[in-house]
């Protein structure tokens, strides 16, 4: 199978790490992955923020970049729940038939990545090995909009050497939601230290996701709390590691590494 790797702007310029494992993952398991470097954003920023002639745009680049692959695979559920969803509202809004044609033939192809291994290509079992305790907060658009289900912990948990702990309140949103945390601050802010208490509760060394825009959000909150792993006075790691879970999939780490 030809698959494009779609990587969405918080990973390509922020978090490279991402896509990189992400590749090793679809590889690993035989797929030829092709990376279009003609990619641009998906347009979820400018849909939310009312600037909807822009995201139409955005969109008719994103059809026609990967009209020619048989899965576009992309390492974030917030994305891919606009190319499912907000497309589709975008091509009813101008009435075109044969636009929205396109727009649901692309969606049915489109997919975050732990729903294309474990629900396209029936695979939990990809070989890694994390010796960590770990914690997974399911972000909104993952178990709100395209309804990942249980596929990630699916995934973790046949992880040789990692011990999965549940997140209390997992459900709750992280408080980030893009621009909502940008209109909204002193809410976001609440929702963040909510989440981070529950995440620090469980005692895991590292807190992953599918989303590394809820994960930087969490990630700078731990920051300025002070609670990111490091070296404590002792010399020992302390604290909560941040990382996304196409990472820990790819990972091949053992015990005393």
């Amino acid at each position: 199978m030809r698959v494009a790797l779609f990587l969405p702007c918080f990973n390509d310029a922020l978090f490279p790490e991402t896509g990189k494992a992400t590749v090793r993952i679809l590889e690993k398991l035989g797929l030829e992955v092709v990376f279009p470097e003609s990619q641009t954003c998906c347009g979820q920023i400018h849909f939310n923020t009312g600037y909807r002639r822009e995201a139409r745009s955005l969109m008719g680049s994103f059809l026609r970049i990967f009209q020619d692959f048989e899965a576009v695979v992309a390492p974030s559920a917030s994305c891919v729940a606009m190319v499912r969803e907000q497309y589709r509202e975008l091509a009813q809004e101008v009435g075109d038939r044969a636009l929205l044609a396109e727009v649901e033939a692309m969606a049915s192809r489109t997919f975050e990545l732990t729903e294309f291994l474990v629900g396209k290509m029936g695979v939990e079992e990809l070989g890694a090995s994390f010796p960590h305790t770990v914690t997974f907060h399911p972000t909104c658009h993952s178990i709100r909009s395209i309804d990942v289900g249980d596929y990630p912990l699916r995934l973790l948990n046949r992880v040789e050497g990692l011990q999965l702990i549940p997140l209390p309140g997992a459900a709750e949103c992280c408080g980030f939601g893009g621009t909502f945390a940008v209109k909204n601050p002193d809410t976001s802010l609440a929702m963040m230290e909510d989440k981070i208490r529950n995440v620090l509760s469980t005692g895991a060394e590292v807190l992953t996701a599918v989303d590394n825009s809820c994960l930087m959000h969490l990630e700078g909150g731990m920051r300025r709390m002070g609670s990111l792993r490091g070296s404590g006075s002792s010399g020992k790691r302390t604290g909560v590691r941040v990382m996304h879970l196409a990472r820990i999939l790819a990972s091949t780490e053992r015990e005393g590494e």
